[in-house]
């Protein structure tokens, strides 16, 4: 999908957007397109760690998953409020290897969500890959309309709320 696309599609969606799973869904399917990612995980921050609210993938990776926000690249990119391009998750320091290790994941990029981050987006390719600067700017700009969103329908319905499910 062109990346000229984004506002026409997903910043419509997001807008429209009345829950948070509604907005997970949008975000996992856009930043996999956008960057043309084999994977794609849309996670939230709650109480020093990162819950892994949904996802997009090739095969399986953290949904339903928590983590400390100290533990993860996803929690690293929150706390630090910079995106992160890892092109080998191999060499970089702030991959948890053993959290990686049963997965596809070879290369990452990671955006946060929000001013302060209140969530991430991070897509994930099966091969060792740089993220150009066109899909960093493609996964920020949808981090903007994700924290946009998120203002509008709140947290009410997040993952540690009593009536969150994960579909």
């Amino acid at each position: 999908m062109p990346f000229q696309s984004f506002d026409e599609s997903y910043r419509g969606a997001l807008d429209h957007a009345v829950s948070l799973e509604a907005i997970g869904r949008v975000v996992k399917t856009a930043a996999r397109q956008l960057t043309g990612a084999q994977g794609a995980t849309f996670v939230l921050a709650q109480d020093g760690f990162c819950f892994y609210a949904d996802e997009d993938a090739i095969g399986p990776l953290w949904k339903g998953q928590r983590f400390p926000l100290d533990h993860c690249i996803s929690g690293w990119a929150m706390v630090h409020g910079v995106h992160a391009v890892v092109p080998d998750i191999t060499s970089d320091p702030r991959i948890p290897q053993t959290a990686y290790a049963p997965t596809f994941v070879r290369a990452l990029a990671m955006v946060p969500v929000g001013d302060p981050a209140v969530a991430a987006i991070g897509a994930y390719w099966a091969d060792e890959h740089e993220a150009t600067h066109t899909e960093v700017r493609a996964l920020t700009r949808l981090a903007d309309a994700t924290a946009a969103a998120l203002e509008r329908v709140g947290l009410d319905e997040a993952p540690w709320a009593p009536n969150f499910s994960l579909t």
